[in-house]
């Protein structure tokens, strides 16, 4: 079964296509009305969420389908010990597509493998957030007109923040992209995703920890809030929570045209008063969410009428190595193996959260 776990799984032409839908969508809305009468959306939301919750069901909702599902693990059987792997079984029986947030890293990939329907994943700790991404490319597309040649800055916590390995992906196959990567050392982007993406694909990219002087230079500034839930020493968040305050002082400097965006919430790391600014974005980002939504739950259930095709035949290392990530779902689901996959840099790597392997 089709799912989205990661955004590479969408070829650039699918990406296009996706966006051009969505334009239809936004053009044309009572085309789409009634196109999923009868379907069910279960939304298994295993941590907090506004946006990316709301915007699914609202998406499921104006398609003419139904919502079920749940808003926090304390509201499901998760509360009661059951794995990820069963809950996806279970639901399967009772919808036709799943949309799941879940704290731990590979979540998402453990459900897709169990569940007999499309499986998108809305968040998987701090790994990957594919629809965020959807999100951002049809705001980027919207508010500057194209996907190419544009320098992107990302601030903030780019160690954690699953939005911005997300989006890194996605804008790499694009020509002419080049970013810059404006974060605490401590919060620095992950080494997987410089040396795996950005490297390997020779994408340029410079790193600094100062906002101010890379505004400049920005087509695009996408700012993040340091996430305390990601942190498991509290006197680390906050000693860099307040790293970066973007201010109208600070876009004084900024292009005319360039897009701030945001994937929310922001706690204190955009002020207020920059909303009446016309390069804030950030709202506009959030309703471009559902439009992207509505057009992946249209092409996953699409897909999903169609003949499975096989899997693709994989090796994976079972019995060499132990994932050292605490944040993946290996720590904690049941009798779930450890599997590594060796990528073409010659590194072996957990194939659910991508962390390096260990002796």
């Amino acid at each position: 079964m089709r799912s989205l776990i990661d955004i590479l799984d969408l070829s650039v032409e699918e990406l296009n296509g996706m966006i051009a839908t969505a334009l239809d969508i936004i053009d044309h809305p009572e085309k789409y009305a009634h196109v999923c009468e009868g379907k069910k959306l279960a939304t298994l939301f295993f941590e907090p969420s506004t946006r990316t919750r709301l915007s699914f069901e609202a998406a499921m909702y104006e398609l003419g389908g139904y919502v079920l599902g749940f808003s926090e693990a304390a509201s499901s059987s998760a509360a009661k010990g059951e794995s990820v792997a069963d809950t996806a079984k279970i639901v399967s029986c009772y919808a036709d597509i799943i949309a799941m947030r879940h704290p731990r890293d590979g979540a998402a990939l453990v459900a897709a493998r169990n569940a007999s329907i499309p499986v998108i994943n809305a968040g998987d700790g701090g790994h990957c957030h594919p629809t965020q991404t959807l999100a951002d490319l049809l705001t980027i597309r919207r508010e500057l007109g194209r996907l190419d040649h544009l320098t992107i800055g990302l601030c903030g916590d780019l160690k954690y923040g699953r939005t911005v390995h997300s989006l890194i992906n996605a804008m790499c196959r694009y020509e002419g992209t080049r970013f810059v990567l404006i974060s605490p050392e401590e919060l620095r982007l992950p080494e997987y995703v410089e040396k795996d993406v950005l490297r390997a694909k020779g994408v340029p990219y410079t790193q600094t920890t100062e906002l101010e002087g890379a505004i400049p230079d920005l087509d695009v500034l996408y700012m993040t809030r340091i996430q305390r839930e990601r942190f498991e020493d509290p006197d680390q968040y906050e000693r860099l929570k307040d790293s970066y305050v973007l201010t109208p002082d600070k876009l004084a400097c900024a292009k005319g045209h360039m897009a701030v965006l945001h994937p929310l919430p922001r706690v204190n790391e955009i002020s207020v008063a920059v909303d009446a600014d016309p390069r804030a974005a950030y709202f506009r980002q959030a309703l471009n969410g559902k439009y992207m939504r509505m057009a992946l739950i249209l092409k996953l259930l699409d897909e999903a009428k169609k003949p499975a095709s096989p899997a693709p035949e994989e090796t994976f290392v079972t019995d060499r190595f132990r994932c050292r990530n605490p944040r993946c779902i290996t720590c904690v689901e049941q009798e779930l193996g450890q599997q590594f996959r060796l990528t073409a840099e010659g590194i072996y790597r957990c194939v659910y959260c991508e962390t390096a392997a260990e002796e």
